[in-house]
This record gives structure tokens, sequence and C-alpha cells, in this order.
């Protein structure tokens, strides 16, 4: 079972990882501060690598079996 993601980006904002997820801005936020998922900045803009979502997502999928 895949995500839906923007497929042409390979960083995302938080407002496209919260869609993902369908998540909250606070856990998004929650889990990038818990070092969870992997993030950088540019200037005062937060990005999340998209392979890094995956991975996540993954790692939720094999935590939970």
């Amino acid at each position: 079972m895949r995500t839906a993601l923007p497929t042409t980006h390979e960083a995302l904002t938080v407002p496209e990882v919260m869609s993902a997820l369908r998540l909250s801005r606070f856990k998004v936020y929650d889990l990038i501060r818990s070092k969870q998922l992997p993030s950088f900045t540019i200037g005062r803009s937060r990005r999340v690598p998209a392979d890094a979502l995956q991975t996540f997502i993954q790692n939720q999928l094999r935590e939970a079996a």
C-alpha cells in the first residue's frame, strides 16, 4: 500500500506531509523534532525528503506487523 505523494517533488513541504499522513501540523513537527522524520531547512522553509517520508511509512508498517 503506497501513500499518494507528489511524484515530481524530491522534497515535500510540511503541509504536503500533513496531507500524505493525514496528521496535524503539530504532530508532523513533533515527528521532526523527535528525529523520527528527517528534514532540512532552506532559509525559513522546512522540507522533508520524499524518500525519508517513504522510509518512515515503511518503518511504521514494519513496527505494526
